[in-house]
């Protein structure tokens, strides 16, 4: 088993990476992510966080992101946000500590992805926008798709993905030249493996055009008339990492590729292994984490317990004999001798009593104790 050390600070780490981006395309550019939403899938662990603040391979996730758009050597951040607001600038600040010029703008009130991005234009330098969605884990370099906005000479420019399955998705076909042709819905039969992978790039001036003060739909309204409109929309398309990270599922694996190297994250330094543990986690002999397994500061496995692909927040505990694989534990959580959590999600501060079972995406809300045997699937003792 390969384990390391993560040393996390109280805020965002700088970053080391000293490579020398194309400072051509990145410097007339701002980046825009769109934080906002509530994070209803991952529920409970977002009745307290924001979902691109939940802590994934040792970090808030939207710090991995951040540091991809640092690298790409651009240096003005937008982030659009609503839901617990305050969350995001009381940890980043304005930025500086990674390198970023960070400003927040709130939205009032709900307002889709198109609404969202025309809502952060008074905070816009450039004359290019890249976009992101907030609950993204890619592995495409951002300069990769501004290069081909400048090459094509584009209006806007997507990321498309290419997926092994793209009937849960909606697909976007595109031409020989990669000029985008339509936006379809979801369909048991998609003409193409290209998905939209939630990354845009946006000439200033269309943004100005996006109905202001109102919900708009990125995907089923500006980008049909952009195409109804003759507006020249291309695709950068590869097959690099993606994962929309909105379910336990996603999280929890998103974490593992991360902590494993799968996914690169310029964050963590080039580092990966079987397991991350924070300094300050206490580790008994004799336990076994693989698969990706995260432990927070703070929190203890006791020995003879197995964490495999698990992420376990601050402050919680996992007894003697437990077993955790691909689950989240919330902060100050408490898992019982011998218990088995699978597939499941324990909120903060809950209790699972010594033997119980939960499996196949149970969620437990904060603060809830199940006693000793108090659920089980089989009926061994």
């Amino acid at each position: 088993m390969v384990s390391r050390v993560f040393r996390f600070a109280q805020g965002p780490r700088a970053l080391t990476d000293e490579s020398e981006p194309d400072f051509g395309l990145s410097e007339n550019t701002d980046a825009v992510v769109l934080v906002g939403g509530k994070g209803t899938r991952l529920r409970p662990l977002t009745l307290s966080a924001p979902k691109p603040m939940l802590p994934t391979a040792g970090l808030p996730f939207l710090q991995h992101l951040l540091s991809r758009i640092k690298a790409a050597g651009i240096t003005h951040v937008v982030l659009g946000t609503s839901f617990k607001a305050e969350v995001f600038e009381d940890y980043f600040g304005d930025g500086s500590d990674m390198g970023l010029e960070i400003d927040y703008v709130m939205e009032d009130e709900p307002l889709g992805t198109g609404g969202g991005i025309r809502n952060v234009l008074p905070k816009l330098r450039g004359d290019n926008v890249l976009v992101f969605n907030g609950d993204v884990l890619g592995g495409t370099d951002p300069l990769a798709v501004l290069r081909t906005h400048r090459d094509r000479e584009a209006d806007v420019t997507m990321h498309l993905v290419r997926v092994s399955d793209p009937r849960a998705f909606g697909c976007v076909p595109t031409d020989a030249d990669g000029r985008v042709e339509a936006f379809l819905e979801k369909t048991q039969d998609p003409p193409t493996d290209q998905i939209n992978a939630g990354c845009y790039v946006f000439k200033r001036e269309i943004i100005e055009q996006i109905p202001a003060g109102r919900s708009v739909s990125v995907e089923r309204e500006v980008f049909p008339k952009l195409l109804t409109d003759g507006a020249r929309v291309y695709a950068h398309v590869d097959s690099a990492y993606w994962r929309d990270m909105g379910t336990p599922e996603d999280f929890v694996r998103g974490s593992a590729d991360l902590v494993r190297g799968i996914a690169p994250s310029p964050a963590l330094n080039g580092q990966s292994g079987e397991s991350l543990v924070h300094e300050g986690a206490g580790i008994a002999p004799g336990a076994l984490l693989i698969g990706g397994t995260v432990v927070g500061r703070g929190a203890e496995v006791s020995a003879g317990a197995r964490l495999d692909g698990a992420v376990i927040f601050d402050g919680a505990k996992v007894d003697a004999g437990a077993v955790v694989e691909r689950s989240i534990i919330g902060s100050g959580a408490h898992i019982g001798p011998r218990a088995l959590v699978r597939d499941s999600v324990i909120g903060d501060g809950a209790q699972v009593g010594a033997r119980c079972e939960l499996v196949g995406g149970a969620r437990v809300w904060p603060g809830v104790v199940i006693p000793d045997g108090g659920l089980r699937f089989s009926t061994d003792v």
